[in-house]
Parts: C-alpha cells; structure tokens; sequence
C-alpha cells in the first residue's frame, strides 16, 4: 500500500497549488497588489520549487527515499501550519517559499520512490500518481470558493494541507520497511535505458519549463481574466475545470504509455491552437468550453515526460527527476511574473497568448530528443 500514501503526497501538492492560484485574486485585494505584484508574489513559492531539486537530488539518490520523505513531511507541516495561524504579510511570504521548497522536493522524491519501489508496474502508476496532482488542484478551488462562500479564510487550505501532511506522514513511517515488487520478466519489461543521458534529461527540461510556465501564468490569472476582462464571477470554476480534465487525460497517458512521443507531439501542438481561440472570444461561457480541451491537452505532458525520462535516466533517478523538477520551478517563477508584466502592457489575454508562443521551441526539443540513441537494458 506504499503507493497509495505516495499518491497522497502528489494530491496535497496539487490541492496546494491549486488552492494558492484559486487563492491569489483575494490575496491581491488583502495585500492591495498590481497584477504585476500578484506574479511577483505567485513567483515567491515557484521561485523555491526550482531551489530544492539543485541541492536535494543528489541527497536523494544518496539516501534512503521514504527517510527523506519523513523528514521533508515534517517540516512542511511545520510551515503549513504556521501559513494557516499567521496573518502577517512576511510570515506568509517566508512561510510560502519554504512550503515551496517541501512541496517541489516532496514530487520528485515521491516520482523517484515509486519507480524505485514498483519496477514492474511503475510506468502505469505514474500516470494514476500525476492525475492526482491534478485531482488535488480541482478541488483546491472549489474548497476556497466554499470557505470565502461562508465567510471563513482561504488560509483553510494550509490546514488542510497540515492534516493530509500528517496522515501521510504516519502512512509513509509504517510503511518504510515496504519490500520491492518483483521485477516483470523480460518479455513483460519495457525497455528502459540503461544509462544516465543529460542531453536527453535537459530536453526534456525544455518542454517541462515552458509547459509549466505556461500552465502556472494561465492558472493563476484565468480568475483574475474571468472577473476583469470578461465579467463573470466563474473564473475560481474555470480553474477547477482546467485541473479535472487532467486527470482522465494523465490516466489514459499511463494506460497508453508505449505511445507518449505521439502523445507528446499532439498536446505541445494543441495547446497553442487552443489557446489562440481563447484569446478571440469575448464570451465568459466560449472560454469555459475551451479550457476543457486545453486542460486535457496540458494534463497529458507531464506523465509523458516522465514516462520518456525513465529512457533517459538510468540509475539516477531522483536526479533526473530534481532536475525536471527544478526546470519547473524555473518555468514557474519566469513565465508567472512574466504575464502580470505583460498583462499590464498588452493585457491578459495578450499575455496569455504570448505564453503560448513558447512551445513552438518545445516541439524543437522533443524532434531533437527522439533522435537520441540510448543504449537499452
């Protein structure tokens, strides 16, 4: 059952995620921000997720996986907490990047963990494990639209965080002597490399930096665009859309695992087409319908990716996996504060086009990367 609290540790990550980005229109008006300020502000979390990977990827590789998991789900219930008690402004900048720092290195631990621990079935379960992350980041939004619905704070996030933090916790400490399962034999195995190949893993840095710059400048922003450019009060629905759709589109990933080059291509290609639509129209209920498409087509780039990097990893693992995870942090901090700039001078939609425009340089990279010869196991 390690699996299980694995996945328990993605879906709070994505219920965090999801919660600061439904989170952050109210956070605005308490703290009286610019959108320029607002991305800024997004960027402070986004910032220390690109930090852990640098100096915790070799650590994990070293170490013991689950030990570093206990260790990291206890300091971040110390700083979930204490997001959830204080109403200082610094508590809560402090306090956020260094839930940034538990929560990045938490995703990569727990992606190494689970190749590590289910080598038969790991390919499959890492698509189950990232729609969980999608799973946690639909229902952020809607539990913060409940709360502030009712009176109560969107810091009731970082208590729920706190609580799923702790249960993990005592499911991963139970649980850290868990055996491996037994390797597929040869002809049930899927051919992975049997070597550490960094051009390889930095390609697909490339594609994971732009598609989670992207995803984090449009996550943040759509409810400050529903509310401001397009008047309607759905924009905290609209992100909980943009994040269910993903969970099917990552299941279907992991079942079609064979296929996640042609997976790959299709969705780098979708999501500007799809994005161009939303920027023309003017009706709140036309963009609704396309952030459906959109959502499924960005769901289906991460467990591709990591599907492709177990090609590319070798038996560094957790520091392929850090630095997928850091070229996110970095996606994250650029491309967030980049739209609240751009969105003051060309407005949101323009800059949420402009965002788009970057995956041209990720359909670049993946061309180049399936080129690459592994040596194979």
């Amino acid at each position: 059952m390690l699996w299980l609290y694995l996945f328990l540790i993605v879906f709070f990550n994505g219920f965090e995620a999801g919660g600061y980005q439904a989170s952050l229109y109210s956070i605005g008006q308490i703290y009286d921000l610019s959108i320029t300020s607002m991305g800024l502000f997004a960027s402070v979390e986004l910032f220390a997720t690109m930090l852990a990977p640098l100096a915790l990827g070799s650590w994990a590789d070293r170490s013991r996986k689950l030990k570093c998991l206990l260790i990291l789900l206890g300091i971040q219930i110390v700083f979930a907490f204490t997001l959830f008690a204080s109403n200082v402004a610094m508590v809560f900048i402090i306090g956020i990047f260094f839930l940034g720092l538990t929560t990045s290195a938490l995703q990569f631990i727990s992606i190494a963990a689970l190749m590590e621990a289910y080598p038969s079935s790991g390919k499959k379960k890492i698509g189950f494990m990232t729609s969980m992350y999608a799973l946690g980041a639909f229902v952020a939004p809607l539990f913060v639209d409940f709360c502030l619905g009712r009176g109560l704070s969107w810091r009731a996030v970082f208590l729920a965080l706190t609580i799923g933090s702790v249960i993990a916790f005592i499911g991963i400490f139970v649980l850290r002597d868990h055996e491996i399962e037994e390797k597929a034999t040869p002809e049930e195995a899927e051919e992975v490399g049997s070597e550490f190949v960094i051009l390889g893993v930095l390609l697909l840095c490339v594609v994971m930096c732009i598609y989670v710059g992207f995803e984090n400048g449009f996550a943040f922003f759509v409810d400050t665009m529903f509310t401001d450019v397009l008047n309607s009060s759905n924009g905290k629905l609209a992100i909980s859309i943009f994040w269910v759709v993903m969970i099917p589109s990552r299941v279907l990933v992991g079942l079609f695992a064979r296929h996640a080059k042609k997976i790959l291509i299709t969705a780098i290609i979708a999501i500007p087409v799809i994005t161009a639509l939303i920027t023309i129209m003017t009706n709140a209920g036309a963009v609704m319908a396309l952030i459906v498409p959109l959502g499924f087509a960005c769901g289906a780039i991460y467990p591709s990716v990591l599907s492709t990097l177990i090609r590319f990893a070798g038996n560094r693992k957790a520091t392929a996996t850090a630095m997928i995870t850091t070229a996110t942090g970095i996606g994250g901090v650029v491309f967030t504060a980049l739209t609240g700039f751009l969105a003051e001078q060309i407005g949101l939609k323009g800059a949420i086009l402009s965002l788009s425009a970057f995956f041209i340089i990720s359909m670049i990279s993946v061309l180049v990367l399936f080129r690459i010869h592994v040596r194979e196991k």
